[in-house]
């Protein structure tokens, strides 16, 4: 059995185990309770993976594979699912553009988060935070223009990573209130969240 160092509110750990579920492959992955953070290297995670970041996977043979993009790719190469990553052409470069697009809003909602749960308040740096969150919303404008586009049913890794991206801005960011300006976007979340791997994988505080 496959062990994956697991943090419930991770959005990068959400897409891998969506990923799994979309495989058949949520069954063959044990959890492994571990405790990310961006000042404090839980060792537990340190031990397979010198960047201490959840997800991290650890292989039936030892190997350890992360980050979130090659976790995928490992998962969707065993179970032969050329649908979540294309082989090639066209539908591959969208597919993985938009898994960037994904990724690039999580990564600065992280750090926007960070920035006030993470930093000691006398450090904190609001116009740093402020342009994090002008990424974040600068990635909702592009998400709405080629929400129209985006699949409900046998969703690319850009589908799947950027539902990941909306749900944790909901988990995280509801001040925010993204769906007033991304009428088109809001509309294809509410049905992907209701996906069965994305009901399945939904954050929560442990």
């Amino acid at each position: 059995m496959m062990k994956l160092l697991f943090a419930p509110t991770s959005p990068f750990v959400r897409k891998v185990m969506v990923c799994a579920h979309l495989t058949g492959q949520a069954e063959k992955i044990q959890r492994l309770d571990s405790a990310a953070h961006p000042v404090r290297r839980d060792p537990r995670i340190a031990a397979h993976n010198p960047l201490a970041k959840v997800p991290t996977l650890i292989l039936q043979d030892g190997q350890v594979l992360y980050d979130s993009r090659v976790i995928c790719e490992y998962l969707a190469s065993q179970a032969d699912a050329g649908t979540i990553f294309p082989a090639s052409g066209a539908d591959r470069w969208t597919a993985l553009s938009r898994q960037a697009l994904g990724d690039g809003l999580l990564d600065a909602a992280l750090l926007a988060r960070y920035e006030l749960t993470a930093r000691p308040p006398e450090f904190q740096w609001p116009t740093w935070r402020e342009a994090l969150l002008t990424k974040v919303t600068a990635c909702l404008a592009s998400i709405e223009t080629i929400a129209s586009g985006l699949a409900h049913d046998k969703p690319t890794i850009g589908e799947i990573t950027i539902g990941c991206a909306l749900g944790y801005l909901d988990f995280r960011f509801p001040e925010l209130n993204w769906r007033a300006e991304c009428g088109i976007s809001a509309r294809w979340n509410e049905a992907f969240q209701s996906l069965p791997a994305m009901q399945a994988t939904q954050p929560y505080e442990a």
